[in-house]
């Protein structure tokens, strides 16, 4: 390798005119060595002693942008280089991530233990991606046993009560039973208001669901989400975990596969941070603490009131749909269900009419049995021809 003082006799030599060769003989190298150096316009740079290059090297600057975009989860951005090429270990990584953590503004929440089977924490999130090839927000529901830390996520288009609802009857599903306690943000869907006194006004619907799975509703401290800080922790891990693996579905269905397969692979297999164990194995302890699940799930659908036209119709959500002929003038209630199904009651309970919701592009949805009676009180007179002969009126 060329030395300082190399450098500076070929510099020499060729500001006398010599040619290549001559400089390689007199420096004791090669043309294409004395070539270089030229080019360069210097000797190579010194390495330090002692300092041998990383792995991680060449995924610096990609670890640098993903913490940039704020992904900091070490598994997520291991992940990303491994698919890159990386073939280091996750020790390395961690130690590079470590000090840049000081950079990152912290989010400060008090937690609260609970003892099996105790309590649920609930509450939404946010992100923007794409679904079927669309920028898309989508909202998202996450519902935290507070013990085990085991937690279920659902993506929907909307928090409205009906969707809110929908998530804990999910979540009570995954986990196979039903908490003493259920903890919610102060959302409409679930609180309407908190009194001067310290008490708290439920939604009606969210009562309904308390009474019908034997849970007593809860309700943070107005401005104090942070008593539920388990449940915002792992709105957090959803965003910077799941959805920095997986970024583009095909439809919402899609994602919340995605989801519940993630959930199975990633989430309860991992080793909690503070409690050091498994989640999975923590969630098996508490399981059968669980209250039993009811032996009828409850109806989260929109329910509304409709009166009937004359012509046996009703009007939702843009289209028009068959009742039975006898209700005509009469109001009934409808039940809109979040997968699409529209059920049609009477004035006594009793189902009456169902359809599956369609645009109206697709036309109005009819049960030809809704109309016999309509076609029967018209009562459509038919006559022979031979009137209209007599009557020397037929040409």
């Amino acid at each position: 390798m060329l030395n300082r003082e190399d450098w500076i006799m070929i510099r020499k030599m060729r500001d006398k005119g010599c040619y290549l060769r001559e400089i390689a003989v007199e420096v004791g190298c090669s043309e294409r060595t004395v070539r270089r150096a030229l080019r360069r316009g210097g000797p190579p740079p010194r390495r330090r002693p002692g300092i041998r290059p990383s792995k991680l090297d060449p995924y610096k600057p990609l670890i640098d942008q993903l913490l940039s975009e704020g992904v900091w989860n070490a598994e997520v951005i291991f992940a990303e280089i491994r698919a890159q090429g990386y073939r280091g270990g996750r020790s390395i990584l961690r130690d590079y991530i470590r000090p840049k953590r000081a950079l990152r503004k912290a989010k400060g929440t008090v937690r609260f233990e609970a003892p099996p089977g105790k309590q649920l924490q609930s509450d939404w999130g946010q992100i923007d991606t794409v679904v079927a090839d669309e920028p898309r927000r989508v909202h998202f529901a996450v519902n935290l046993l507070g013990h085990s830390r085991r937690f279920h996520v659902w993506a929907a288009p909307c928090e409205d009560a009906e969707h809110t609802y929908e998530s804990l009857v999910r979540a009570f599903e995954w986990f196979g039973g039903v908490p003493q306690e259920v903890w919610v943000d102060n959302q409409k869907a679930a609180v309407l208001s908190h009194t001067p006194d310290g008490q708290v006004r439920f939604n009606p619907g969210f009562v309904q669901l308390a009474e019908h799975y034997g849970f007593a509703p809860k309700a943070c401290r107005p401005h104090r989400p942070q008593t539920k800080g388990k449940d915002e922790r792992m709105v957090r891990y959803v965003k910077e975990n799941f959805f920095q693996r997986h970024r583009v579905f095909e439809s919402l269905a899609h994602l919340n596969q995605q989801l519940e397969q993630w959930l199975v692979e990633v989430a309860d297999p991992r080793i909690h941070g503070t409690l050091k164990v498994r989640v999975a194995d923590r969630f098996a302890e508490e399981r059968p603490t669980l209250q039993p699940l009811p032996p009828v799930r409850f109806d989260t659908s929109y329910r509304e009131s409709r009166r009937v036209a004359l012509d046996a119709f009703i009007d939702v959500a843009g289209n028009r749909y068959s009742v039975p002929a006898h209700l005509c003038g009469e109001r009934v209630a409808i039940h809109r269900s979040l997968e699409g199904d529209l059920k049609v009651f009477d004035a006594q309970g009793q189902l009456v009419a169902e359809h599956r919701l369609r645009p109206a592009s697709e036309g109005w949805q009819v049960v030809p049995d809704h109309h016999a009676r309509l076609w029967q009180d018209l009562g459509v007179q038919t006559r022979s021809l031979a009137a209209y002969e007599e009557a020397g009126t037929w040409n």
